[in-house]
C-alpha cells in the first residue's frame, strides 16, 4: 500500500504502518476521552481520560495487528506467500498470494475473527479483574471497551462479503462445492459490492442525522465496494485467461545494451521502441539485466548523457517478473500480484523474447495475440 512505512515484522512478514493509521489513533482517543470513559468511569481528571484513551486506541491497533498477523501466520503454514501486513485508518490488510485449495483459504480467513473473539474475551475478563478486584476503574473501562470492540470487529469481519473474512470463507465454501475458484471469487465479490453499498448508505444516513461516526462507517463501506469490485474484475480476467500460455499474450519487444551511453541509447534504441512502456536491457551475452523507461532516460541531464551508462539508471532484473512462453498466464499474474507494479518479461533460453502488458491481456481475452510465438526471438 502506497504511503506506508515498515516498522517491524509480524508472523515473520513485514509490518507496515500507513500514514493514515495515526488518524485512527487520534479519532479513537477523542471518542474515548470525550464520552466513553467519562461515562464508564466518572470522577477522573481530563488528563487521565486522555492518557487512558490513547492507551485504548493503541490497544485496538495492537488487536488489529494480531488479527492480521493470524492471517499471515496461517497463510505461511499453508505454503501461501505473504507480502506484508499493513495497518491503516480503516483497519488492516494482509497482502498474500491466492490460496491453492478451498480448505487453506477457509483456514486463513477464519483465523482472524477467531483471534479477535479470543482477544475480546481476554479483555473483558481483564476488565472484570481490574474494576471489581483491583478497583482500577479507568484501566477496567479501557479493557471493557477493547473487549467489546474486538467482538464487534470479529462479527463485522464475518459478514459474507469480500474482502471481509466472512466473504473469504463464503468463497472457500462455494469453491469447495462448485470446484471453481474464479466463479467463487466472483460470487463473494458481488456480495461484497452489495454489502459495501448497504454499509455506505447506512453510514451516510447516520452522518446526515448528525452522528459523526457515520462518516467513518461510510468510508468503510466505500472501501469494501472498491476492493470487492476489483476482485470481481480480477476473477473475471483470470477466468477468461485460464489455460492460455504466456505466448498467447506476449508482444515482441525492443531491447538495448546496458553498456550503451544514455545518449546513444536514446537515439539508437529508445526511438525504435515507440510506445513500448519499458525497454529491457541486456548484458554483453544478450542476457536480461533489467529495464529502463523513457522518462528515466530523459531525466538525465543532456550534458551528462554521453558519459552515463544505461546500466547506471536501469532498474535491476529483480524488479521484473520473469515468465516463460509456455507458462500459464494466470500463474504469472499470481506472481506479478506479489510485486510492486513489476513489468512481466518473457524469457526463453536466457534471452528476452517479449513482454506482457495490460493491453496484451485484454487482447488475449478476445483471442490469441497476433504476435504470439514460442521461439527464442534473438
Amino acid at each position: 500500500m502506497n504511503g506506508s512505512l515498515e516498522i517491524g515484522r509480524v508472523a515473520g512478514v513485514p509490518l507496515r504502518l500507513h500514514w493514515s493509521a495515526p488518524l485512527l489513533v487520534v479519532v479513537l482517543s477523542m471518542g474515548l476521552a470525550g464520552s466513553v470513559l467519562p461515562a464508564w468511569a466518572p470522577g477522573h481528571s481530563a488528563s487521565s481520560y486522555r492518557l487512558w484513551a490513547v492507551a485504548g486506541a493503541l490497544l485496538l491497533m495492537a488487536s488489529l495487528i494480531a488479527h492480521e498477523g493470524g492471517h499471515a501466520l496461517v497463510a505461511r503454514r499453508s505454503q501461501i506467500a505473504v507480502k506484508d501486513v499493513t495497518v491503516f485508518a480503516l483497519g488492516g490488510v494482509t497482502r498474500m498470494a491466492s490460496a491453492t485449495t478451498a480448505g487453506s483459504q477457509g483456514r486463513v480467513a477464519g483465523v482472524g475473527p477467531v483471534i479477535s473473539l479470543v482477544l475480546g474475551g481476554v479483555c473483558l475478563g481483564g476488565s472484570v479483574l481490574a474494576r471489581d478486584v483491583l478497583h482500577w476503574p479507568l484501566p477496567g473501562g479501557v479493557l471493557a471497551w477493547g473487549g467489546w470492540t474486538n467482538i464487534l470487529l470479529a462479527v463485522f469481519n464475518l459478514l459474507p462479503a469480500a474482502p471481509l473474512d466472512g466473504g473469504r470463507v463464503l468463497q472457500a465454501l462455494i469453491w469447495r462445492v462448485r470446484g471453481d475458484r474464479e466463479r467463487a471469487a466472483q460470487a463473494s465479490g458481488r456480495c461484497g459490492q452489495v454489502m459495501g453499498t448497504v454499509i455506505m448508505a447506512g453510514g451516510l444516513f447516520e452522518f446526515l442525522r448528525g452522528i459523526g461516526s457515520g462518516l467513518w462507517l461510510g468510508l468503510i463501506g466505500l472501501f469494501v465496494v472498491v476492493v470487492a469490485s476489483a476482485e470481481v474484475r480480477r476473477a473475471q480476467l483470470f477466468e477468461s485467461l485460464r489455460g492460455l500460455p504466456v505466448a498467447a499474450a506476449m508482444r515482441p519487444v525492443i531491447t538495448g545494451q546496458e553498456r550503451q551511453s544514455v545518449d546513444r541509447f536514446l537515439t539508437e534504441t529508445a526511438w525504435h521502441a515507440g510506445d513500448q512502456p519499458i525497454i529491457p536491457v541486456t548484458d554483453l551475452d544478450g542476457h536480461p539485466s533489467g529495464y529502463v523507461t523513457a522518462p528515466v532516460l530523459h531525466a538525465v541531464p543532456e550534458a551528462r548523457r554521453p558519459t552515463i551508462r544505461v546500466r547506471d539508471v536501469a532498474m535491476p532484473l529483480e524488479r521484473c517478473v520473469l515468465a516463460e512462453p509456455k507458462e500459464e498466464i494466470t500463474d504469472v499474474l499470481e506472481r506479478a500480484a506479489m510485486s510492486l507494479s513489476a513489468p512481466v518479461l518473457v524469457v526463453d533460453q536466457q534471452h528476452v523474447v517479449g513482454m506482457v502488458t495490460g493491453a496484451d491481456l485484454a487482447r488475449a481475452r478476445s483471442g490469441p495475440s497476433p504476435h504470439a510465438r514460442t521461439g527464442n526471438g534473438h
